[in-house]
């Protein structure tokens, strides 16, 4: 039977970033598995840049709804929140050691506040008025029989409980793309305001939507379990795992052949942006405290935006051993990716996967990684056999990950051997026909109810 799923998102191409991959993915391949795509997103969303090139992979038949959003542009935004906070003197490493939520009295000043209790959870709460009147006409109008909501950004889950109160049968599936409360809350790029109240907002916020939605499904089996503790009067079933992946259609093979470059140096590629839990100052000073013959071997590009100017300079104080390239489009950091000999992964999240981990091992590049040690990230490198890793706070530990790079040479091929059945099961087309039959499982499930009740509900939708 068809299915009609809306997917809503927050950013959808041409807007570029990893943000749009996972969506845009679902977009592209759902309508192979007997899935008819409606996408709610923004118009003019706050980003990173544009990736026009992704438009190319959505499928004609998918349908786009585009509204505005009253969100500022990316660097506005950036520039009014360093005018709210000002820069980042070294003793600010003292208050990221204070209890979570706890606020930073020299930072809170009375316009910071006003305008973060303005906006909880997030500066994108502006496109919810928007966003809770536009879906359910398209529900109504386009007879959709799932929706689907992707966040973060984590005011995008209000919608849930809104859509609940109009259609109490509509299967709603929630998509975590990060797991919120336990991890991202405390991440200052991803959360514009960690205070108590911000705190106490967020938790009623995804326990309400969590209460609302038919299904939760998370990216990671320790983001799953996570959000899965928090709601124990749930049952089980409802909450999923279905992991991020790769497009094998957009990488191209690994190098294996050390002639493309005339030098002997390793070259190392870290694609993606830089963020606290991404934050690099660990592995800088692991990095300096090499010797200087053997710094000398590595060329480290970091490709993507880099939030906050303290981790920049940071970067900077490896002098020629680094190159700061900035954002690009997914084709050329892709490409920027196949030329290096190893590709970097930092992180010190125990519950999240970088996105970039997917692309890395689809193109079949050894990882070079500074991750938790307890972490989905440092099982997922074991066992896919993706390459190797030492723990992100263990300054002697990186040493001697770059150390060992070293002694392997240029390039590393020969004993690296990677799990390639394994990583097969993450190709993004299969990972696609996994969520489509969840999805379908879903609508099935509920599906004596769901028709009858859009139809009763029909002058709600138009209000």
């Amino acid at each position: 039977m068809s299915l009609n799923v809306l997917l809503v998102n927050y950013t959808f191409p041409p807007v570029g970033g990893v943000n749009v991959l996972r969506v845009a993915s679902l977009a592209r391949y759902l309508p192979a598995n007997d899935i008819r795509v409606d996408v709610l997103t923004t118009r003019n969303p706050s980003s990173v840049g544009a990736d026009p090139s992704l438009l190319n992979d959505i499928p004609p038949e998918v349908t786009v709804h585009r509204t505005i959003t009253l969100d500022l542009p990316f660097s506005l935004k950036k520039a009014i929140k360093r005018l709210l906070t000002g820069s980042r003197p070294p003793t600010e490493q003292a208050h990221k050691d204070a209890p979570p939520g706890s606020p930073n009295p020299a930072k809170l000043n009375p316009l910071k506040q006003i305008v973060q209790n303005a906006l909880l959870p997030d500066p994108q709460v502006t496109w919810l008025p928007i966003l809770t009147r536009v879906a359910p006409r398209i529900v109504h109008n386009r007879k959709i029989d799932l929706v689907l909501i992707s966040c973060a950004p984590f005011s995008t889950l209000r919608l849930a409980e809104s859509l609940r109160k109009q259609f109490p049968r509509l299967p709603i599936v929630l998509d975590f793309r990060d797991e919120w409360l336990s991890t991202t809350f405390d991440v200052a790029s991803f959360n514009f305001s960690r205070t108590e109240r911000a705190r106490v907002f967020s938790i009623q916020a995804e326990a309400r939507a969590v209460a609302s939605a038919t299904c939760v499904v998370s990216v990671t089996e320790a983001a799953r379990c996570e959000i899965r503790s928090r709601y124990p009067h749930e049952p089980d079933e409802k909450f999923k795992y279905i992991p991020n992946g790769f497009d094998a259609t957009r990488l191209s093979p690994a190098r294996t052949d050390a002639a493309i470059r005339t030098d002997s140096r390793i070259v190392i590629a870290y694609i993606g942006s830089v963020y606290a839990s991404t934050e690099p100052t660990k592995l800088v000073e692991a990095l300096k405290s090499l010797p200087d013959q053997l710094r000398s071997r590595f060329l480290i590009r970091f490709i993507g935006h880099i939030e906050e100017p303290r981790y920049r300079a940071a970067l900077l104080e490896l002098g020629d051993m680094i190159q700061l390239q900035g954002y690009l489009p997914q084709h050329q950091a892709l490409a920027a990716m196949n030329e290096a000999d190893y590709v970097l992964l930092i992180t010190h999240d125990r519950l999240n996967v970088s996105a970039k981990f997917y692309d890395y091992i689809g193109a079949g590049k050894p990882i070079l990684a500074c991750v938790h040690p307890d972490g989905d990230a440092r099982l997922l490198i074991d066992q896919l056999r993706a390459g190797w890793w030492a723990d992100s706070q263990d300054v002697a530990a990186m040493r001697r990950l770059f150390q060992e790079a070293a002694d392997r040479g240029n390039p590393p091929f020969a004993d690296f051997h990677p799990e390639t059945t394994g990583i097969a099961a993450y190709e993004r087309s299969v990972i696609a026909r996994r969520y489509a039959g969840l999805l379908h499982s879903i609508a099935n499930s509920s599906s004596t109810g769901c028709a009858p009740q859009r139809a009763a509900d029909t002058e709600a939708a138009k209000a």
